[in-house]
């Protein structure tokens, strides 16, 4: 295996990492990346390169998630075919762990069966800060909405990457934050299966050296929701639109229903299809339109037959229409997500992948982008 540690000004705990892997697992690869941290912290990153990791750095601050992709690409031209383990500067991960996670990965992929494992903390235990319980509580509601499994530490950076993995963690977007929750909220989506491994809860003076922010980071990760939400929100607005125009000039409720949900759900599979559940290219087109359609058509049968029974008992259109829609919200975003817009790829073989994305460059940064602290320990 290697470690890869991206850093933004880091302080002291990274050292004690760094010498503590040393002690406990001798000649294990150490990448460090420096993600712009600027000329205060050469002196750090110097150390660091003493004490044996490969040290690679941002000209300029370009996100974790940049910093993450630099450091995989290096590992997979430096030491094709090696597990990743991707952990945090700020103290919070133990080499111990670090090496536990390490070893779960490695063992999965001799076993045949490469999985990430996922190094997670008991953030729910009382001795935690308030706001990491809360924001850690919120968030994990949120994945499980918008991912459709459930993770007991959302936002664990302790990862176990088998090398089979690597190009399509390099594909994954988002530079900061966010990356690592696009890798967690779309791993599932296109076949990569995850394990858990408990670690130690650390926090290091109250948690104070976290980037993690509960309200708009919640929000990220729950963007995928809130995305079909938007969607599904001006659909409904069309929809609606159509068809008291439609009542109003023909007076027939059931033509009028129909008419006004065929526009509607046009305009709405396209948007859940590049916007929401990001699928591109034109193979996959029509089998997800077909589904679409099955799923729309279901869907208009269930919307026809309450809004027919709400209108008879006397509620007004509108009401009906509101009635009904906010019903049949949550059942169309689950059969989108797990039917309709699924993936099934095939795995690539180990070596095939790695080799394929050497040889297109997949994620490989300009070398404008790149240097190393120590040039004479990383030529």
């Amino acid at each position: 295996m290697i470690v890869l540690i991206p850093a933004y000004e880091p302080g002291a705990a990274l050292l004690d990492l760094l010498r503590d892997l040393a002690a406990a697992a001798p000649g294990t690869p150490v990448v460090l990346v420096d993600d712009g941290s600027g000329p205060a912290y050469d002196v750090v990153f110097a150390e660091a390169s003493i004490l044996g990791a490969t040290v690679l750095g941002h000209v300029r601050n370009r996100g974790k998630g940049a910093a993450l992709r630099t450091g995989v690409t290096h590992a997979m031209h430096a030491f094709p075919g090696r597990v990743v383990v991707t952990a945090d500067a700020d103290g919070q991960h133990t080499a111990c762990d670090i090496l536990r996670v390490g070893d779960a990965t490695v063992a999965a992929v001799d076993r045949g069966d490469p999985v990430m494992v996922l190094g997670c903390r008991d953030v729910d235990r009382p001795g935690n800060p308030l706001r990491s319980r809360v924001g850690n509580r919120a968030a994990r509601a949120a994945f499980r909405a918008s991912a459709g499994w459930s993770l007991s530490d959302t936002q664990t950076g302790l990862r176990g990457i088998p090398a089979v993995m690597l190009p399509w963690l390099l594909q994954q977007r988002g530079d900061r934050f966010e990356y690592e929750q696009n890798v967690l909220l779309r791993c599932r989506r296109d076949g990569w299966s995850t394990v858990e491994v408990p670690i130690e809860t650390v926090y290091v003076a109250g948690n104070a050296s976290s980037h993690f922010r509960p309200v708009v980071d919640t929000l990220r990760i729950g963007m995928p929701l809130l995305l079909f939400a938007a969607s599904s929100l001006l659909s409904f607005a069309l929809d609606a639109v159509l068809l008291l125009i439609l009542h109003a000039a023909t007076g027939a409720l059931v033509p009028s229903i129909v008419a006004s949900r065929i526009v509607s759900a046009s305009m709405n599979f396209a948007l859940n299809r590049r916007v929401v559940f990001r699928r591109e290219g034109r193979g996959p087109l029509v089998r997800e339109a077909m589904r679409y359609a099955a799923l729309a058509a279901a869907l208009l049968a269930t919307n026809i037959a309450w809004m027919s029974a709400l209108t008879a008992l006397g509620m007004g259109i509108v009401p009906a229409k509101v009635a009904t829609e906010t019903a049949l919200f949550v059942l169309g975003y689950l059969i989108q997500r797990g039917v309709v817009f699924a993936r099934n790829p095939q795995r690539p073989p180990l070596e095939s992948a790695v080799n394929a994305s050497l040889m297109n460059g997949e994620g490989i940064p300009t070398r404008m982008e790149i240097v190393t602290t120590d040039p004479r320990r990383n030529p």
